[in-house]
């Protein structure tokens, strides 16, 4: 049987180097995993090996997964590393026993890359579709500090949160959406069908209308016509706009407008603080670096304003000058923010400050989605009770003042 010489680290974060005997290569990673070991290298030394056989390896282009599928992967490898497998074995279990057909194959491609003695970040990292530069930093750490297991339970924590606010958000602009549909719908039902109806009354009748029912005709019949030119116009100017806003200059030009928008500005500084405070808390708290965390945090920031006057601060960090005066140069962060980074920062423990201030902010966020809610259910609702109400004002007027003339004639 063929011996391999292996290079591991143990759970203990010790490297170990020894011999052991396998039938194959694949085997022998097979069974340094089973004893926990992160493996480094293996060779084969003996001479009874025959032909190296050709690994077959998942083509990363074929696996279609989207981003939210990495934290239901991360779960199922926490769970099981938790329980005491090492993470091969636990990615070695998932590429036979998970039942999602996206998750087994990327499943399949870690554990090939695996088995090959490739750690777990860095067999992540060709998949990159799926696990973002974070992550893999995360799990590296993890690896090299042996605390893989309390690594992926935060990483996972700070991604349900991530989660939680976009359900959120999208839960929140929900119910203006629908109200804003159901009063398009009953305008265009009065301006199409209704009233063409009631025009063809009035026109019978031979009765001077009045002025507001004469607008309203003169609205429906300028809609019935051109209207369609319209829809089209606003559609391509949607889709100029949406294409601009791809293009870099684009998108920090709209991003600059948007932080002049009352109710929006507010909540995209919200926003930035709040992916600032979770993602260099997470990544602090698990050993990165404080110049790798910082610019880590830089691409999660959403708004190019603030990522542009974020890396300009990270730039005076890095020179030696203290986090919270060069974010405070930037201004883009609020006072109290400011204040209690400082005061991390002078007691020599930033991440408890951070934590605090991502969970502020998780609360403000959910109050300033709330008033966006109640400013736009009030103003839909606003505008269709002024149209609804101009448009039975005018056919009830219209009424009125044809009944009179037919009565004097």
């Amino acid at each position: 049987m063929p011996r391999f010489t292996y290079s591991a680290r143990d759970r203990a974060g010790k490297t170990v180097t020894d011999t052991l005997e396998a039938p194959s290569r694949k085997d022998a990673l097979r069974l340094l995993a089973a004893r926990g070991l992160q493996v480094s290298a293996v060779n084969e030394t003996g001479a009874g090996a025959g032909p190296a056989r050709q690994v077959v390896t998942v083509d990363t282009r074929v696996i279609t997964l989207s981003r939210k599928q990495r934290l239901p992967f991360l779960e199922a490898l926490r769970d099981l590393v938790t329980s005491g497998m090492s993470a091969g074995e636990a990615v070695r279990l998932l590429s036979v026993r998970i039942k999602d057909p996206g998750l087994r194959l990327l499943s399949v491609g870690l554990w090939e890359r695996l088995s090959e003695g490739a750690p777990l970040s860095r067999a992540m990292a060709a998949f990159p579709a799926v696990f973002d530069s974070s992550t893999i930093s995360l799990i590296q750490a993890g690896e090299a500090t042996g605390s893989l297991a309390d690594t992926l339970e935060r990483l996972i924590a700070h991604l349900n949160e991530q989660r939680d606010l976009r359900t959120q958000l999208l839960t929140a602009l929900a119910y203006p959406c629908l109200l804003m549909v159901v009063a398009g719908g009953l305008v265009l039902f009065f301006l199409f069908f209704l009233l063409p109806r009631l025009q063809a009354l009035f026109n019978s009748l031979h009765g001077e209308l009045p002025l507001s029912t004469r607008l309203l005709v003169a609205g429906s019949s300028f809609a019935l016509h051109y209207g369609i030119f319209f829809v089209i116009t606003a559609v391509l100017g949607a889709i100029s706009l949406w294409r601009w806003r791809q293009t870099d200059a684009g998108r920090e030009a709209t991003d600059a407008w948007l932080l002049r928008v009352p109710l929006a500005g507010p909540f995209a500084v919200s926003q930035t603080v709040l992916a600032f405070s979770q993602t260099l808390g997470v990544l602090l708290a698990n050993g990165i670096t404080a110049s790798e965390a910082l610019r880590m945090t830089e691409r999660q920031i959403g708004n190019r304003v603030h990522r542009r006057a974020f890396h300009d601060a990270t730039d005076r960090v890095l020179e030696g000058e203290a986090l919270s005066t060069a974010l405070a140069r930037t201004g883009c962060f609020p006072d109290l923010v400011l204040d209690r980074l400082a005061v991390g920062e002078n007691t020599g423990n930033i991440v408890p400050s951070l934590r605090e201030i991502a969970r502020n902010y998780q609360r403000i966020i959910s109050s300033q989605l709330n008033l966006f809610v109640k400013v736009i259910a009030t103003v839909v609702l606003l505008a269709v009770f002024v149209i609804v109400g101009f448009i039975a004002f005018a056919i009830v007027s219209a009424v009125f003042k044809v009944s009179a003339s037919f009565k004097l004639g």
